[in-house]
Parts: C-alpha cells; structure tokens; sequence
C-alpha cells in the first residue's frame, strides 16, 4: 500500500477516534448469563480461517449458511464480554454451518494500553494465527485473547512471545509463534486496522463504537439476548 494511502487512512483515524465510544450495553455486565455454556470452542476440523486480503478474518465452514462481521478492538471491555458470554453459542453455530464470523479487527485503543501498540500486536498476531488456516485453532486463540487474557487499559500488556504463548496453547505451528514473535505482520496490522476503523466509522454514521456485528448493512442490536439464535434461523 501507498504511503500516500497510509497517510491518508491516519487521517481518518484521526478524525474517528475523537468520535469513538466503547458500546456500553447489557453484555458489559458482568453478571449476564453465558449462552450455551459448555459447548466450548469450535471443534468441526471443517472449519477453516482465511486472511483476507483487507485484513479481515473469515471463519466458518465452505456452506455456511450466513456470514456476519464482527469488528472488535482486543482490548476492549465490551468486546471481552461479548465473546465471553456469546462465544460458545457462536462456536456451535460455526460447527453446525449455520454461521460464519468476519473479523474485522481495528485498533483504536492503542493509546491506552501499556505499550502504546498492544491492540496492533494483537491484531496481528490473529492475522498470523488465522492465515495457517485451522478454525478450531484460531477460534480457540482468539477467544482466549479476547477473555481470560485481555489486559486492562492502562495495565500492562502482554508483549509478543507472551502472544505466541497463547497461540502454543491454541495449538498453532511453529512458523505462526515466528510469525507473532518477529512482528511479521505489524505493519500490515496496522494499515489494515486503521482501515476497518474507517469503514466501521463510515458504517455508523461517523463515530466508531466496539463491539459491532453486522449482517450486510444492518447493524445487529445485541441488546437483544437471542441475536444469534435470531441471525441463524
């Protein structure tokens, strides 16, 4: 990509993050329920993870029946809560070809975390879990990422190879802990990532709130506890 083209996106994302706002709704409790606990993770070796060209993460099966998108910052709250209480309904629906999930992960709260970059490097370092293929594997990282070990803003963070620790655990290869240990794909992370805040702020009327899940062009209301069962009927 340009440099010019990346200038300009830092400009967009300069403008978004005076208007951003974390989404604070009823899955920021919590209290709230968890959905199908004891399900667990995406288990279908038919589910495959594929990095797109844009950045963005498709995870589901070749039929699925439905894709959403999903644009989630990995150090936000919200988004914590919402794979913590809906991730196991989404992994059976992902398993039974029901639904596929898009990612499409931004990075606006770089500035709050420890080191300045942390939600850039865990953007990429999903990239680089995602482009080995394995659904399960990658579901299984990202949802760990995003729950028991999401750091708070401001508290520290976790540098690369405590992010290849977590994809070890996952079950990833090798070359993906090289591939998240070297900082392979922090340069495409944030390019790509300062993109999906621009279009998630273009999507939204000009501010860019997280989590956000849309079904094409409308925005889902997750307030709504059965939105997944609702997506998938």
């Amino acid at each position: 990509m340009s440099s010019s083209t990346t200038y300009a996106l830092g400009a967009v994302a300069l403008v978004l993050i005076v208007l951003i706002v974390i989404a604070a709704i009823r899955w920021g409790r919590d209290e709230a329920t968890v959905r199908n606990d004891g399900y667990g993770s995406v288990r279908d070796p038919a589910v495959h993870s594929v990095l797109e060209q844009n950045g963005s993460i498709l995870l589901g099966r070749p039929d699925a029946k439905k894709t959403i998108d999903l644009f989630e910052d990995p150090l936000c709250p919200g988004c914590g809560n919402l794979e913590r209480i809906y991730g196991q309904e989404i992994a059976q629906k992902i398993d039974a070809g029901a639904l596929a999930v898009r990612y499409r992960l931004v990075n606006f709260l770089d500035a709050r975390s420890q080191s300045k970059d942390y939600s850039t490097r865990a953007v990429a370092a999903n990239q680089c879990v995602a482009e080995a293929g394995s659904g399960p594997v990658y579901f299984k990282f990202h949802t760990e990422l995003f729950t028991t070990k999401r750091p708070s803003e401001g508290g520290r963070d976790l540098n690369n190879e405590e992010l290849a620790a977590i994809a070890r655990a996952a079950g990833a290869p090798e070359p993906v802990l090289q591939c998240i240990t070297t900082g392979a794909k922090v340069d495409f992370a944030r390019t790509t990532a300062m993109a999906q805040t621009a279009a998630l702020g273009a999507a939204l009327g000009g501010s860019a709130a997280t989590p956000a899940v849309f079904d094409g062009t409308t925005k889902i209301d997750a307030n709504d506890e059965n939105w997944v069962i609702s997506l998938t009927r």
